[in-house]
């Protein structure tokens, strides 16, 4: 099981690198346009919300899978496996991939 400490401080410098503002304080995440792309689970987990091929592609070449959050698979979410966890610089490209992915989706509505 990750460190989740650990996890939030590589989170919160992979988020400042890609210049992506971190939100909350129990659930910690990342949004835009009224869409969530990132966040951390009680586990320490880091989920990031991506296009279906580029979720195939990591899958694939990492081994991440689906992300799980309060009992609940996250829809366009993988998991980054640990050895994703140790390239900085790949998570930062992937949040500014997420962070294109969500802005071209409608505006989420409030709740």
């Amino acid at each position: 099981m990750p460190d989740f400490d650990a996890t939030l401080a590589l989170y919160d410098r992979a988020c400042s690198a890609a210049e992506i503002p971190r939100k909350g304080k129990n659930l910690v995440y990342t949004s835009a346009n009224g869409h969530m792309f990132s966040q951390m689970n009680k586990a320490g987990e880091l989920g990031i919300r991506l296009p279906k091929p580029r979720q195939k592609e990591l899958g694939e070449r990492h081994g991440a899978g689906p992300f799980k959050s309060y009992g609940a698979t996250m829809r366009d979410y993988i998991c980054l496996t640990d050895a994703m966890l140790e390239d900085e610089a790949l998570i930062a490209g992937l949040l500014k991939e997420a962070l294109v992915f969500v802005e071209a989706m409608p505006p989420g509505k409030k709740k």
